[in-house]
């Protein structure tokens, strides 16, 4: 009887493991959408500048130059952009492969798997609502300074102050209001909304650009000066803290991503916008605080309102008044980016069973998801109302940080993976590949570069596998699946660098000063992160159909990495508790609705990928044997992910090939 037991908890648990493991595959038609398919190139890159250019270079930049680096807030920009590139090219290369809206969850729903896909989808719902909130706050903060503090001074005196510990000082009533109106207006429709922050991004634009002008006129070397503290009066530890706090500003390009489903042309559009808008972001950021700190010395600089304030200590009033006009107009589309991102993520959820089937809902004249908008708009604006603004944004942070990590993670695993159907040996083609070798019209007009459905066939097949040079590796790493030993490398790496960035974190000083035990644990931690990077480069790639791609793969994916979790340690420990709060509030959702209503509940899981076809879809969810041929059954779950070959699977590529077309071929 106890046998009897195990083995009913082994089939459940297997079956438990086999639905979180399950992958979403990628739809034949990847442009077919309910949404409307209007954003121009030029459209999307303002969407982007618009949501990272706010209350990021209008409010950071003084708390970060004042408490934390100085003029050194220039290395923290730089640093911080760093990441973000290294991150936004992981995004640019996932939104020409799936143009979907969803961004982050959408990519790890296809290439790791359902359970960490509702974490980053949970995570994403999260991180665009405190940073709606933590905007609007900002905009009422920066009216209320425009006008003296007179909004302040009223809210106290009409209903009193919030004397709790880590809410305001006060009910900010107008930064509710502002998430409600700016919520009603997105509901208007996705190119009209386009429009109006087109507009007020150019605005912004100009209004930095006379920022840096009249700064840099005014600007006095003296202030960098040792008399003044120096180029780095907290070091280059502050450097480090305020990037982890300017990453803040650069959180709003995955919402080029989320467009890519109402793109015109996915393909090209996202990768340009994505990286035109990163790299002008950061040049502004950079001459911005270059700009402020020249100005004045940083012990003058007004934290709450740190432009406007340095542009009246110089006697210049009008620049006062074109500043904040730039700073609500920038405000505003970071506000809009938010709430604008945050409706298409829920509906992505929805659409898959993830979340409850009401947020999938479109509506039918303006082709935007209504009830998400009222929902967001309305759970922002509470989060607005009563949150401090310091407060939103260090908890905004950790959730962006492990998206782009898992991010950079799925485009490893995914160039390393066969591009096949599920239950189908057959690779995907390109979309430009023609798929009947006798048609010769279809082949005369394909491009130069265009291969083949043979090579594409042959390309798909030597996916994941070690490349010709490296087979000397072949009894180490060709016993399991292609693609199943990066997977497991980019497991290792990640668990690694963790390791590497508390090390730094917690044994500076004895690796500074050469201790023996902190340089050799420390010596091997990297030794064998440096040893999973390397088994992932020594294997074959797949990258038929990228009309983007990540260059130096997996190093780049691998630093981005590494530089994100570098950010994430250096996060207070309360933020890390709130996270697991929210995180745990999300598993709740996902075990009693998600995991039961998933969309993708009939379709096999992601190890089933790396079994044979005839091994895939004989064995049903939670069933208790499979049929007398499948062999599945006599595996662990283990084994089953790791992808333990068989005999015939050890069979050349050529010969698999041969014995399908005689098996197709009539007798």
């Amino acid at each position: 009887m106890p046998s009897s037991r195990r083995a009913i908890l082994g089939h459940i648990m297997s079956g438990l493991c086999s639905k979180m493991n399950r992958t979403k595959p990628v739809p034949a038609d990847v442009m077919e959408t309910p949404l409307k398919r209007c954003l121009t190139t030029f459209d999307i890159a303002l969407l982007g500048i618009g949501h990272m250019v706010g209350a990021g270079i209008y409010v950071l930049t003084g708390t970060v130059a004042k408490e934390m680096a100085g003029p050194g807030i220039i290395l923290s920009f730089v640093l911080a952009g760093f990441v973000s590139m290294l991150a936004a090219l992981c995004y640019a290369e996932f939104g020409t492969r799936v143009p979907k809206a969803g961004s982050a969850y959408v990519y790890t729903y296809i290439s790791i798997g359902e359970f960490w896909a509702f974490v980053i989808g949970w995570n994403i719902l999260l991180e665009h609502m405190l940073g709606a909130a933590s905007v609007a706050r900002a905009w009422s903060g920066y009216v209320d300074s425009m006008l003296g503090g007179w909004i302040a001074n009223t809210t106290l005196s009409l209903m009193g102050g919030i004397h709790e510990p880590g809410l305001a000082q006060y009910p900010d009533v107008l930064a509710f209001l502002v998430c409600i109106i700016y919520a009603a207006a997105l509901g208007s429709g996705v190119k009209a909304t386009a429009v109006f922050n087109s507009i007020l991004t150019l605005v912004n634009i100009g209004v930095m650009i006379v920022v840096i002008s009249v700064g840099f006129w005014y600007a006095d070397a003296n202030n960098w000066s040792e008399a003044e503290g120096g180029f780095l009066p907290y070091g280059f530890g502050g450097v480090i803290a305020g990037a982890a706090t300017c990453f803040y500003a650069f959180v709003g390009f995955d919402s080029i991503a989320t467009s890519g489903e109402e793109a015109k042309n996915p393909s090209v559009s996202i990768p340009i916008a994505t990286v035109l808008s990163l790299c002008v972001v950061t040049l502004g950021y950079i001459l911005v605080s270059a700009a402020l700190t020249l100005m004045i010395p940083i012990s003058e600089i007004n934290p709450a309102a740190s432009l406007p304030e340095a542009f009246g200590q110089l006697q210049l009033p009008w620049a006062k008044y074109i500043i904040s006009i730039g700073a609500l107009c920038g405000m505003t589309t970071t506000l809009l980016g938010s709430l604008y991102a945050l409706p298409r993520c829920m509906y992505a959820m929805a659409s898959d069973g993830l979340l409850f089937s009401c947020f999938g809902r479109i509506n039918t004249s303006t082709q935007v998801p209504l009830l998400n908008l009222i929902i967001s708009g309305l759970l922002s604006a509470a989060l607005a109302l009563v949150f401090d603004l310091a407060k939103l944004v260090e908890f905004m942070s950790i959730g962006t940080l492990l998206a782009y990590t898992i991010v950079s993670a799925s485009v490893i695993i995914l160039r390393y993976r066969p591009i096949t159907h599920l239950g189908s040996p057959n690779p995907v083609y390109a979309p430009d590949t023609p798929e009947d070798e006798n048609d010769e019209d279809a082949e005369s007009q394909s491009s130069i570069d265009t291969a083949s459905p043979t090579s594409d066939l042959i390309e798909g097949a030597l996916a994941g596998r070690l490349k010709p040079q490296f087979r000397w590796l072949e009894p180490l790493l060709g016993r399991f699946a292609p693609g199943s030993v990066v997977s497991v490398c980019v497991l290792l790496f990640i668990v690694l660098s963790f390791a590497i960035c508390l090390e730094l974190k917690v044994s500076w000083t004895e690796l500074y000063t050469g201790t023996w035990w902190a340089l050799i644990v420390y010596g091997f931690i990297i030794f064998a992160a440096s040893t999973c990077v390397a088994i992932m480069a020594v294997h074959n790639q797949n990258t038929r159909g990228l009309n983007f791609k990540v260059p130096l793969v997996p190093f780049v994916p691998a630093l981005g990495i590494f530089c994100n979790i570098m950010l994430m340690v250096h996060l207070d420990a309360l933020t890390w508790v709130r996270f697991f709060v929210w995180v745990s509030i999300g598993m709740v959702v996902y075990f009693l609705y998600g995991i039961r209503h998933s969309k993708e509940g009939e379709v096999c899981s992601s190890y089933s990928i790396l079994m044979t076809s005839s091994e895939a879809g004989k064995l049903n969810w939670g069933s208790f044997k499979g049929s007398r041929n499948s062999t599945a059954a006599k595996h662990t779950v283990l084994e089953r992910f790791m992808g333990r070959s068989k005999l015939e699977d050890k069979k050349p590529i050529v010969e698999e090939e041969y014995d399908e077309e005689n098996a197709e071929s009539p007798h």
